[in-house]
C-alpha cells in the first residue's frame, strides 16, 4: 500500500529534482517522480537496489511508495519540473519515495566530511559492501552517501542513497564499468586487501535467494517501467545470473 503525500516541504539538489515532502505516516520522505529530467526507470532502479541493499544487509533508508494526488500537485506551484526549455508540473500518481535521513528531528546530517572525521564513521567497514552491491546492479553513478548523528553522539553513520542510476540508469543494461560505483573519496578502502574485505555482503549477494530477488522486483509499480514485464523480467534474470543464486538459497 502506498503512503499518501499530505504536504511539499522544499526541492532537494540533484538530477532528479527530488522533493522533501511529508507522508501521512508523519516521516519525511525524499520523492522521485515520475517525469523527473533522467529517466522514468530511476524510480524502479531507487527501489529495487534499495531493498536489495538492505536485503544484504547494508545500512541505507526505508524506501515506500509515495502517492500524490492531483490535487496536491494542482494547489502547490512548487511541484514543478525544470526541463531544457520548458517547465511542466510533476505528475500525479505514484513516486518513490526514500525516506529523509535525520527524519522530522535530525540531529546533524551531512554529505561531507573532512578525511579524519570519514575514517572514523561508524560503519566504514559497509563502504567495500556497498561497492560490492554497486559492481552487482551495475551502478552508472559515483557512489552517494550522507552521514548522519544524533546531537551526544561522537561518530557519525552513513547511509547509502541514490541508487537512481543503478542497472545503467534507464538503459537496464550490464555493462564492463571498472570505475563506475566507487565512492569519490578512497580513504574508505584504505583497508581492503583483498577479495575477504568484501564479506560477508559478498556472500550475502551470491547466496541471496532468486525467490527474494523476484518478491523485490514484484513491489514496483508497473508504470515505474512502463508496463514491460518483458524487460523487467530480463533484467531480474540477469541479477539472478549475476550473483550465481538458485531457487534452493536459503538466505
Amino acid at each position: 500500500m502506498a503512503v499518501i503525500a499530505v504536504q511539499q516541504i522544499r526541492r532537494m539538489r540533484g538530477g532528479a529534482q527530488s522533493q522533501l515532502m511529508l507522508g501521512a505516516d508523519d516521516h519525511l520522505y525524499v520523492v522521485k517522480f515520475q517525469n523527473n529530467p533522467q529517466h522514468l526507470r530511476v524510480l524502479a532502479n531507487e527501489l529495487m537496489a534499495t531493498r536489495l541493499a538492505e536485503a544484504a544487509g547494508l545500512t541505507v533508508p526505508a524506501c515506500e511508495v509515495i502517492e500524490v494526488s492531483e490535487w496536491l500537485v494542482a494547489n502547490n506551484s512548487e511541484l514543478d519540473m525544470e526541463l531544457s526549455r520548458s517547465r511542466e508540473s510533476c505528475l500525479p500518481g505514484l513516486q518513490f519515495g526514500s525516506r529523509f535521513v535525520g527524519g522530522l528531528m535530525p540531529g546533524q546530517v551531512v554529505d561531507f566530511l573532512p578525511e579524519e572525521m570519514l575514517l572514523e564513521v561508524r560503519n566504514l567497514h559497509e563502504f567495500p559492501g556497498i561497492l560490492a552491491l554497486d559492481k552487482w546492479t551495475c551502478n552508472g553513478n559515483g557512489r552517494q552517501a550522507v552521514f548522519s548523528k544524533k546531537y551526544r553522539e561522537k561518530r557519525y553513520l552513513a547511509t547509502f542513497v541514490d541508487q537512481g542510476y543503478c542497472f545503467n540508469a534507464g538503459e537496464w543494461k550490464f555493462v564492463d564499468a571498472p570505475l563506475r560505483g566507487v565512492f569519490a573519496r578512497n580513504a574508505v578502502y584504505h583497508e581492503v586487501i583483498g577479495w575477504e574485505s568484501f564479506e560477508p555482503w559478498l556472500g550475502r549477494i551470491e547466496n541471496m535467494a532468486a525467490d527474494k530477488i523476484w518478491s523485490i522486483a514484484e513491489t514496483v509499480p508497473p508504470e515505474w517501467y512502463g508496463g514491460d514485464t518483458g524487460a523487467l523480467e530480463r533484467l531480474v534474470e540477469q541479477l539472478i545470473g549475476a550473483a550465481g543464486t538458485s531457487p534452493g538459497a536459503d538466505w
